[in-house]
């Protein structure tokens, strides 16, 4: 039995690093834009290329937290292809249901970072998304997947499994299950234990104006009874985050330190979080691991690069004890 079998999507993601640009915001600064020159030529100050993707960035932090992971997505049958088989394969993650697709390339991304931020331009391969006959799992995590997956049947084929097979279930719905809306599939979202969204993410699955100021209990508890699930986590950059299990409120703080580069915080954070409850923590403790975990990935390009191992989060928890969530 699996411990955790991730659902998405991989990809390689070109990381560019660049400092001639500039940040204009909204007045109540809900929505921000980042600004280059049109037409002229952007100095780059460093680039690299890397195997990225929300379901192989949660099956790698998983593995390195421990947990015995499998994944199942889609690649080209390609270079690229090749080596996000490779690296997840080194990562010690079970490979067994990736599915290599005939004359296809895989999914690329551009990442621009500016100042510790990304903006991500993303494209995704209409994968013909078909769930392969999954062994049994602990828990079952869910995130981005290309537009094409809603011409299958995946998402009540993933049910389906939930349900026979009792795993639990945490997701985290990417730019696509968003577009079509995270409503749309009602049987999955009612067996979701934890939901991870940023605060922009929340507003729009839960359709409210990105400009519209939302108190955060209020989204939490919205999260909740809009989507019928069990448990909400939300985070919200460098102001922390929040959660809330139907019976008290939390919130902690982001874990200081550098930040280099963010793409994959998210990740980063969900995957720790769900590590810990794996571990039989409760969430307050599982948001700890989920800070931490996040601001050790921003000090290193990549989403990857600075995940933790368990016996590295056990010390940053023992040596930094007031690092705690609080009820608010």
């Amino acid at each position: 039995m699996y411990d955790l079998i991730s659902v998405g999507d991989a990809t390689i993601d070109t990381f560019i690093k660049i400092h001639d640009a500039h940040v204009r915001c909204s007045v109540n600064k809900e929505s921000c834009e980042l600004c280059v020159n049109y037409a002229d030529k952007i100095a780059v100050d460093s680039i690299a290329h890397l195997v990225a993707g929300n379901a192989a960035n949660n099956a790698v932090g998983s593995a390195r937290l421990g947990m015995n992971v499998a994944i199942y997505v889609n690649v080209g049958d390609d270079d690229a292809g090749e080596k996000i088989k490779s690296a997840i394969e080194k990562e010690g993650v079970d490979s067994q249901y990736i599915v290599v697709n005939k004359e296809m390339e895989s999914n690329y991304s551009a990442v621009l970072n500016f100042e510790g931020e990304r903006t991500i331009f993303v494209y995704h391969q209409p994968w013909k998304y078909r769930l392969p006959k999954l062994e049994p799992a602990k828990w079952v995590y869910l995130t981005s997947m290309s537009e094409s997956f809603t011409s299958s049947t995946l998402m009540e084929d993933l049910a389906a499994y939930l349900k026979e097979s009792g795993a639990k279930f945490s997701y985290n719905p990417g730019t696509y299950q968003m577009k079509a809306g995270v409503k749309n599939y009602p049987e999955l979202l009612k067996l979701t234990e934890y939901l991870f969204v940023n605060v922009e993410e929340a507003k729009r699955i839960l359709e409210i104006p990105e400009e519209q100021h939302v108190d955060i209990k209020e989204l939490l508890k919205k999260s909740i009874t809009d989507l019928n699930i069990k448990n909400a986590v939300i985070t919200d950059g460098r102001e922390g985050s929040y959660a809330y299990d139907q019976k008290d409120f939390y919130r902690i703080a982001e874990f200081p330190g550098d930040r280099v580069e963010a793409t994959g915080a998210g990740d980063a954070y969900a995957t720790a979080c769900e590590a810990a409850l794996f571990y039989g923590h409760p969430l307050s403790e599982g948001m700890a691991w989920g800070a931490i975990n996040a601001a050790y990935k921003v000090k290193k390009v990549g989403p990857q690069a600075g995940l933790l191992r368990k016996p590295e989060m056990e010390k940053i928890l023992a040596d930094n004890p007031s690092f705690k969530a609080e009820r608010f």
